[in-house]
């Protein structure tokens, strides 16, 4: 039997939020790590002190983290190729801008799931917006840190020798 792919962290999901989280943004345009912190703060925004996580808080979810530059790269080429976001070659290197297509393709998206999304994406850029992409890492990097902390007392501890 063939498992098909949850909807949760799929190219379209990711896609659709960094097209969210551009569209808030717009006219601006964000590199890709940029993406990748907008998109864990908009995800569990409760992380940092924001409004209700969009996601449920499981625990060792910062390690999300590591896994998102794919995910995000493959949300932005299916966005891409629906013309709903540009590629920019700029002085600080690529970068990605939502389109004039992108707000009218997600006024037509009223699910509660895509509206809260776009509650979130907006306080994510109106809280965070104006910070260098170091000074939100650093944020996210203490989800990171905190995560390790969890895991470690998760294992065993060590027989003695």
């Amino acid at each position: 039997m063939t498992k098909l792919p949850t909807p949760f962290n799929s190219a379209l999901e990711t896609g659709v939020r960094s097209l969210f989280i551009l569209e808030a943004s717009f006219p601006s345009s964000f590199d890709v790590q940029r993406l990748i912190e907008f998109d864990y703060l908009v995800v569990h925004s409760g992380d940092a002190d924001g409004p209700d996580s969009l996601h449920t808080p499981l625990p060792l979810r910062a390690g999300e983290l590591l896994v998102r530059r794919e995910l995000i790269n493959r949300g932005l080429l299916l966005m891409m190729s629906r013309g709903l976001v540009e590629r920019l070659t700029t002085r600080a290197g690529i970068e990605y801008r939502a389109t004039e297509k992108a707000a009218p393709y997600l006024a037509s998206l009223a699910t509660p799931y895509a509206l809260r999304l776009h509650e979130l994406a907006r306080w994510a850029v109106e809280r965070f917006g104006h910070e260098p992409t170091e000074v939100i890492r650093i944020i996210t990097q203490q989800f990171f840190e905190r995560w390790s902390s969890q895991f470690q007392s998760l294992l065993p501890p060590r027989e003695a020798r």
